[in-house]
């Protein structure tokens, strides 16, 4: 499967945006989906989970409560919804798919980033 994601821009703290993972390849149904990130000079980080029929999602306590993670299967896309949005959550989002069916992973299949940058 092949993973595309994007939406990601500059916006102030306290904005929002929306990110989109397409899958291409395979239908999406089949894999987990999560969402991490990565900020200037830090190891990568889970941010979201979402279980292959949407029925289940976990969320890293940074973004718990400002972050949703949802999917489409019908149009083989994950999203993340970011509200409320600090400097802290500057980093470059990559979206993820894995075979297991939990948020520990494994990942098997990874998209190229879309940078988010948050100004204060």
């Amino acid at each position: 499967v092949q993973l595309q994601a994007s939406g990601g821009g500059l916006v102030q703290a306290g904005g929002s945006l929306r990110l989109s993972c397409a899958a291409s390849g395979r239908t999406s149904s089949a894999y987990a989906m999560g969402w991490f990130r990565q900020a200037p000079g830090k190891e990568r980080e889970f941010v979201a989970f979402i279980s292959r029929s949407g029925g289940s999602w976990y969320y890293a306590d940074s973004v718990k409560g400002r972050f949703t993670i949802s999917r489409d299967n019908a149009k083989n896309t994950v999203y993340l919804q970011m509200n409320s949005l600090k400097p802290e959550d500057t980093a470059v989002y990559y979206c993820a798919a894995g075979y297991r069916n939990n948020w520990l992973g494994p990942y098997d299949y990874w998209g190229q980033g879309t940078e988010v940058t948050v100004s204060s």
